[in-house]
């Protein structure tokens, strides 16, 4: 196995200089970079970043616990972390736990004994014992999709899921569709209660109120959007227009709607969350509203490598805009 001062010796060069090449310390000469690089290739030298991380005290490795990778939402979010993660230098750990309290506080042990640099926790509902676990570290750490964090010194990034919310419910208002329902996230799903409240507000100003009846929580995954249309076609008369809190939930309700006979857009227009590829694809093409998925996950590594490289303090809060895609599964109001 080739050793530094083999590549030195190749290279013409001290055996500090390839340090200082390999490790990025200090601007070394183009040519002398050159050559130190091509003896690097020739012999096949890698690092022993083992070594390198406990000298430093760094691992240049970054830990993120998330709530699922299959989700289509998730793997989106997670391309954003791992690309920047690459670009500047680091190497990504992903743990997916499920929202399951016991996985959170295990996988945040687990990645702290890896000796991680930082943390991005993405999951919907974060258990007291993991909150706890958070609070008692000083991990630098930034959590998106959450409402508040554990410790004062905690980033947090969202999108403006009110902002959302209300771009979603005047839109459909704008058709001329007063009867909508809305098929929201658990109870203590924060994003979910953001878009509540966005969707009430936007209501309470055009003058209405929205039957309890009409409001129908789910699990946020499409067989609970099936399911919840199924239950709002059981109760009766059919709502003009359902606005789902996230795309799956969306997609679930056209495939109920469908097999009740009642044809999306003409007797039921559906509005999403989230801008996920699939719903381009689906008959009818969704209209939604875009999340900036891929940005919120760049953003927070961003912040994250900016905190471990500069020292620069966070911000605590981030919330990035959302915004209204036209597809087709809106009825558009006539003239």
């Amino acid at each position: 196995m080739a050793r530094l001062k083999d590549v030195a010796k190749l290279a013409g060069v001290s055996i500090t200089t390839v340090s200082h090449v390999v490790n990025q310390s200090r601007a070394v000469a183009p040519a002398t970079r050159q050559r130190v690089q091509r003896a690097i290739a020739e012999l096949g030298y890698r690092p022993d970043t083992i070594a390198r991380s406990l000298q430093s005290r760094r691992s240049r490795t970054i830990g993120m616990i998330v709530t699922s990778a299959d989700n289509p939402f998730f793997s989106a979010l997670i391309r954003g972390v791992e690309d920047h993660c690459f670009d500047c230098g680091y190497s990504l750990m992903l743990c997916n736990a499920d929202d399951v309290d016991d996985k959170q506080v295990a996988y945040l042990r687990t990645l702290l004994e890896r000796r991680i640099d930082g943390l991005i926790v993405m999951t919907s509902r974060n258990g007291p014992g993991f909150l706890e676990a958070l609070h008692l570290q000083t991990l630098p750490t930034v959590m998106l999709d959450a409402a508040t964090a554990p410790r004062p010194d905690i980033a947090v990034v969202n999108d403006d899921s009110r902002l959302g919310a209300r771009l979603a419910i005047e839109h459909l208002l704008a058709q001329g569709l007063e009867d909508i329902a809305l098929l929201t996230g658990p109870a203590n799903h924060p994003r979910s209660q953001e878009r509540l409240g966005g969707a009430l507000g936007a209501c309470e100003d055009a003058g209405l109120a929205l039957p309890t009846g009409r409001i129908i929580a789910t699990n946020l995954l499409a067989d609970g959007g099936h399911a919840a249309m199924r239950e709002l076609l059981e109760k009766g008369q059919p709502p003009q227009a359902v606005f789902a809190f996230n795309d799956l939930v969306a997609i679930g309700a056209i495939r109920a709607a469908h097999e009740a006979g009642l044809s999306v857009p003409d007797k039921l227009s559906v509005i999403g969350y989230d801008d996920i590829d699939v719903g381009r694809y689906t008959c009818p093409a969704l209209t939604t509203i875009h999340q900036p998925i891929y940005e919120l996950g760049a953003t927070a590594i961003a912040q994250l490598i900016d905190r471990l490289e500069h020292q620069r303090p966070f911000a605590p809060l981030t919330a990035l805009p959302p915004r209204l895609v036209l597809r087709e599964s809106v009825r558009q109001r006539e003239g």
